[in-house]
């Protein structure tokens, strides 16, 4: 019943903004445009490939929430999300990922170079559409969030593989790689609408606490989800050495022989059944829960960082973005 209600409440606030939407597909579009024939046909691969737009939903809620009336919101969504989409043809060069949303990822047919430079042009064509929007600190917000993701994915390499990784550490990644940039739609929509500087800082740190919940279920989801689901293998992230949150705790947890056994296993990939031999560590230990019981206090905070805005339609529509992004590994 929760799950259709969020289901529900989150197709409700994609029919508010569907108009607001397709301006932004388009726009989307119009930043993969280039004489270079490889860069607008990658970028029709990627559009045509979907995504939720679930970056630029919080900025148009969010300038709405905060009274903007114009339409300088609709390219900057889509600068949001050609950031997102630049850093996602990085990754999964970095990560050498096969399948990306349930499709043959680009590089698989374009190879590493020409993914890597198109995610190069998608960057600076985001900024240079920023920039002729006029407005200095929407760009330095922007820059800082490029910069962040960059720091976080340098962050995150750095760590590949470690099974002394920390919580703190870990949440100090998601935060750059997929918090930050929720925060900068957020606090773009709050400049838009001219609130004032307390106001733009609540917006930041709600899309922040929640962006930063969304990763965790995301996360999740390599212990949770069949191959196919939401578009992720079943144990990718393990596979490419990546520590989260559940193998954290339950790190934290083991000890002696079994503590070994899962460093063994995380050096040494998934072969052997070892993906079975983890989620049975990870459910003795009830690491999955825990670490949605952490994005649900995120969550939590996240959403009483609302409470200082009047209620209206564009409020109840990032309580139910910040739902959706929490609920949707359920």
């Amino acid at each position: 019943m929760i799950a259709k209600k969020l289901d529900s409440d989150f197709k409700r606030v994609f029919e508010t903004y569907d108009n607001e939407l397709t301006l932004v597909e388009k726009e989307l579009h119009d930043l993969f445009a280039s004489n270079v024939f490889v860069i607008p046909l990658i970028g029709k691969y990627i559009t045509d490939g979907g995504g939720k737009r679930i970056r630029p939903l919080f900025l148009v809620a969010s300038a709405g929430l905060c009274g903007y009336a114009g339409q300088t919101h609709i390219p900057l969504a889509a600068v949001i999300e050609s950031i997102h989409t630049a850093s996602l043809l990085h990754d999964d060069v970095i990560d050498g990922a096969d399948i990306r949303r349930g499709r043959t990822a680009a590089q698989g047919i374009w190879g590493n170079e020409v993914v890597v430079l198109v995610g190069d042009y998608l960057y600076s064509n985001a900024l240079r559409k920023a920039v002729s929007c006029g407005n200095t600190q929407i760009v330095g917000a922007l820059s800082n969030a490029v910069s962040s993701m960059t720091e976080g994915e340098l962050l995150q390499l750095e760590k590949t593989g470690d099974p002394h990784i920390t919580e703190d550490e870990y949440l100090k990644i998601i935060s750059l790689k997929t918090g930050f940039l929720i925060s900068t739609a957020c606090r773009i929509g709050a400049i838009l609408g001219g609130v004032s500087p307390e106001h733009q800082e609540a917006l930041a740190n709600f899309g922040m606490k929640a962006g930063t919940a969304f990763q965790i279920v995301d996360d999740l989801l390599d212990y949770m989800s069949g191959s196919g689901v939401f578009g992720k293998k079943l144990g990718k992230d393990l596979e490419e050495g990546k520590i989260t949150l559940p193998l954290i705790y339950a790190l934290e947890n083991a000890a002696g022989a079994e503590r070994k056994e899962m460093e063994t296993l995380i050096e040494g990939g998934l072969s052997n059944g070892g993906l079975d031999a983890v989620r049975a560590i990870l459910e003795k230990h009830r690491a999955i829960e825990r670490a949605l019981a952490k994005a649900e206090h995120l969550l939590s905070e996240a959403k009483a960082g609302l409470e200082q805005f009047t209620p209206n339609p564009a409020r109840q529509a990032l309580m139910s973005l910040a739902d959706y992004a929490m609920h949707r590994g359920h």
